[in-house]
């Protein structure tokens, strides 16, 4: 599943393009804008989990190029093509909700066929994959071993595969570090979850209520923000700071479930990664000193919800 501060860097980069967009934007535009980055990051976690199949499947692949030669050798009649029948691979690639994912973006294009040839001629050349192919059973610890190989050991150190992800899909700097998590867990329980479920239920409408909070309150949110700016001018600050500041100002009111801190801390980080180089010092200053005011005044109401802080 998406993860909280994913979903924040969605609803950032949503806010920052409608607030490069001149005249008004409705409640459904902006919707629209940020389902579309979700569905982004959808398909990079279906991409990655394709192209590791397509990598298990090039042994059947490999092995009928050399057997089709006009002279083949006895090793090219002799490839060994275990991992093409990889349980865990068929149980994804008859996946329904797998399929209808490749499908709908038409990841298959996407694909660079020398890369992926690449990619399983340097498996087939690692000590794992030899081990893999001499023990003749079909072990379910060893199957699954062999895929999450092939992504952390083969596609994650490669260069050339980063650049390849790079260029297909804009979201890949933000969702690198989650798709780690996503696709680990996924090979723990492949068939138990949907590819169209990346975003849960809750999680949707959290990433819905806070871009459309934050746009509604906007006028609120900046009367708090532009006293606390002292020597500043607002149209000075860089609009992405304040559009952090604007975010952590409506967790604090309006989402009774996330802890003050946890909002804070979030909205440091993501200034720090997203912003200028002083944008960090800046967004905790301003966000301690609202927080306080609000805090001051009893406006700030929390629940404590048993993993509120997810």
């Amino acid at each position: 599943m998406i993860s909280r501060r994913n979903i924040r860097v969605k609803v950032m980069q949503t806010l920052y393009i409608l607030d490069s967009v001149e005249g008004e934007t409705n409640t459904a535009e902006a919707q629209k804008i940020l389902t579309k980055k979700i569905d982004q990051t959808r398909y990079l976690f279906t991409y990655l989990i394709y192209f590791i199949t397509e990598v298990a499947r090039y042994a059947e692949k490999d092995a009928l190029q050399k057997a089709s030669k006009h002279l083949p050798t006895a090793a090219d009649l002799v490839i060994n093509t275990k991992i093409a029948g990889n349980e865990l691979l068929w149980k994804i690639v008859e996946d329904s909700s797998f399929k209808a994912s490749v499908e709908e973006a038409k990841l298959y294009s996407f694909l660079d066929h020398d890369l992926l040839k690449k990619t399983y001629k340097e498996l087939v050349t690692t000590d794992e994959y030899k081990e893999y192919i001499e023990d003749q059973s079909r072990d379910k610890k060893s199957e699954k071993k062999m895929l999450d190989f092939i992504f952390n050991n083969l596609m994650l150190p490669n260069e050339d595969f980063i650049t390849h992800v790079e260029e297909k899909f804009i979201g890949w700097d933000d969702d690198a570090e989650m798709m780690q998590t996503l696709v680990l867990n996924y090979f723990n329980r492949p068939v138990q979850q949907s590819f169209h479920d990346i975003l849960s239920k809750d999680k949707w409408e959290f990433a819905k209520n806070l871009l459309l909070t934050v746009q509604d309150k906007k006028e609120q949110t900046m009367e708090l923000i532009k006293p606390k700016l002292k020597n500043w001018d607002a149209d000075r600050v860089a609009s992405l700071d304040l559009i952090l500041l604007q975010m952590g100002i409506c967790e604090f009111l309006y989402f009774e479930t996330i802890p003050t801190k946890v909002t804070i801390n979030e909205y440091i980080d993501l200034a720090k990664d997203y912003s200028t180089i002083q944008s960090g010092q800046f967004v905790n200053g301003l966000l301690d000193n609202i927080h306080k005011e609000l805090s001051s005044q009893n406006k700030i109401e929390k629940k404590n919800f048993k993993n509120s802080t997810i």
